[in-house]
């Protein structure tokens, strides 16, 4: 089953990571202590929720395997298609990097990020020992940032796209994310005559696939192995932050990988 539970603290991994070995997961929204509307393993520390409890929160997801919060590289997450790499934890006294995707081939680094509908995609190279995560927007995949984590893996590390292994997490799912003709625009200008696969018309309004349009720019760089969890965050609030379905008025759900 890809949903756990520990202590509480309900998560979600992907099958195919989980065979690799790949310590990983995102976590819904169970197992918190953040009163409503944040209720309750809110990790976003610009939502309105109070400072403490996002600390004890992220704690909470951390130690649910065992990572210790000095692990963690994270960075301010800006619907770019900037990737960084770090082979050690980030440094509390420098201020976040801001980017959208992060890499690391070091044992012990915990790399996190945060969610509310954008899409959480998770990179392992068995091959290398090399582990990333994306956060993947209708901003950062028109920008083709999985494709920019594909190349940085590869210029960086030396991966083989055939060798990836990929998640693409819970977010938005095609029958709730509505669009209007500027993003629209800014898809055909990116899918070219492609568009047609990850955009539909239904009485009159757009709805855009971002979980296809990922598989897409993944698949054309060379990648094989990718699971969809196929969970639309828009659809099922009870578990996961939406901040498209909760009119802005969430939290975060937070997602880490790391290697052994």
């Amino acid at each position: 089953m890809p949903f756990h539970e520990k202590n509480g603290v309900l998560y979600y991994q992907f099958e195919n990571l989980s065979r690799s070995g790949v310590v990983h997961a995102i976590f819904t929204r169970h197992g918190g202590v953040s009163p409503k509307p944040w209720k309750s393993l809110n990790v976003g520390g610009l939502v309105g929720d109070e400072p403490m409890n996002v600390a004890r929160n992220k704690e909470i997801a951390l130690s649910t395997f065992g990572c210790a919060p000095k692990s963690v590289y994270e960075v301010w997450q800006v619907h770019s298609k900037k990737i960084v790499t770090s082979d050690v934890p980030r440094d509390i006294s420098i201020p976040y990097q801001k980017a959208d995707g992060i890499l690391t081939g070091t044992t012990g680094v915990t790399l996190f990020m945060r969610f509310a509908d954008c899409v959480p995609i998770l990179f392992y190279d068995p091959c290398n020992r090399v582990v990333g995560l994306v956060h993947a927007g209708w901003q950062g995949t028109v920008k083709m940032i999985s494709a920019c984590a594909v190349k940085n893996m590869e210029e960086q590390f030396g991966s083989n796209p055939k060798d990836l292994i990929v998640g693409i997490g819970p977010s938005i799912g095609p029958g709730k994310y509505e669009i209007g003709l500027d993003v629209e625009q800014q898809v055909v200008s990116a899918f070219k005559n492609n568009t047609k696969k990850f955009i539909r018309s239904h009485n009159g309004s757009l709805w855009f696939d971002l979980w296809g349009a990922n598989v897409h720019i993944l698949e054309s760089q060379g990648v094989s192995n990718i699971e969809v969890a196929g969970i639309c965050t828009a659809s099922n609030i009870d578990d996961w932050y939406s901040y498209r379905e909760e009119n802005g008025l969430t939290g975060r759900f937070g997602a880490l990988i790391k290697l052994e």
